[in-house]
């Protein structure tokens, strides 16, 4: 075996191979690990534990180039920690950007055991971070997408007392039923909850919350048609109850929709946040792609 792979390895002292010639970094390994199998190369790669030039990797076919330095150590606990429900997109020292997935709550007054808030206070634990994820903002149960948490309460009042401000921009894409009639266009009205929890809108004031949502009409298909949706205001299921003013609802919307579940879940999905870091003070931007079940009804 090649002397240099008889270094015992650990985070603070890892295997470090250098590239000679060019090649597959499975192929590689293979040949610098002796009689080492694809399975468990694959394994290595899966768990994030090699480096090319100090960069994690997980990608089996990277191309190597002459003057690389492969490197394999120990996946810290943040690259350990997994969670089926949810990513962390972006992190710092007071705040997180999470990307959702449908059917996880944001957070429950019940203490329900998964919840977005939950796992990210259980994530804290784990990479022994002393703090509790604070809710900035909430997406529905149904609703994938980003979403953002801080890290104190005191970073959750900088957005709180100046959203609008702070929070420029913010988008959704879903799927409705039929074909919009407009390329693009806004819907307002005044957004209220009755004693069963329903949200009524209003063309006037009815006592409750004014709200705009501006949407753009992307593709349409049989029936169906991928719709990009701005808000001006953030209310609650103000999305779901606009896109059925129209007579549009958002397909997989038992509450507001019109019985079509044609897609297995309610295809609304937060893929843009852009906010300016009330710390940092500087803007970032963040983008997810929208479900592949988004476009069964669009095949290209």
């Amino acid at each position: 075996m090649n002397k240099e792979n008889k270094r015992p390895h650990s985070k603070s002292n890892p295997l470090k191979f250098n590239v000679s010639e060019e090649a597959k970094l499975m192929e590689f390994l293979m040949k610098k690990l002796d009689g080492i199998s694809r399975n468990k190369v694959k394994n290595m790669l899966a768990n994030k534990v090699v480096s090319v030039d100090g960069q994690r990797t997980t990608q089996f076919d990277f191309a190597l180039q002459p003057g690389m330095v492969v490197e394999i150590g120990k996946p810290t606990a943040k690259e350990r920690f997994h969670s089926p429900w949810l990513d962390i997109v972006y992190e710092d020292k007071y705040l997180l950007v999470i990307d959702k997935k449908e059917g996880l709550l944001t957070n429950s007054p019940t203490k329900e055991k998964d919840t977005a808030q939950s796992i990210l206070n259980q994530y804290f634990i784990y990479t022994k971070q002393r703090c509790r994820a604070h809710t900035i903002h909430r997406l529905d149960r149904d609703t994938s997408g980003l979403m953002l948490f801080a890290k104190s309460k005191d970073v959750a009042l900088m957005f709180e007392e100046d959203w609008k401000n702070t929070v420029y921009d913010r988008r959704y894409v879903a799927v409705v039923c039929g074909n919009m009639e407009k390329k693009e266009g806004m819907v307002a009205s005044w957004l209220k909850d009755n004693k069963a929890f329903i949200t009524y809108s209003s063309p006037t004031d009815n006592g409750g919350k004014y709200a705009e949502t501006y949407y753009e009409t992307l593709m349409t298909n049989k029936g169906y048609s991928l719709v990009e949706l701005r808000l001006e205001t953030g209310r609650k299921n103000q999305i779901r109850v606009h896109m059925a003013d129209i007579g549009h609802p958002v397909v997989g919307d038992v509450k507001y929709g019109n019985g079509d579940n044609s897609l297995g879940r309610l295809c609304l999905h937060a893929y843009k946040l852009c906010f300016h870091h009330p710390l940092k003070h500087k803007d970032l931007e963040f983008e997810t792609p929208f479900p592949a079940v988004f476009g069964r009804p669009f095949p290209r």
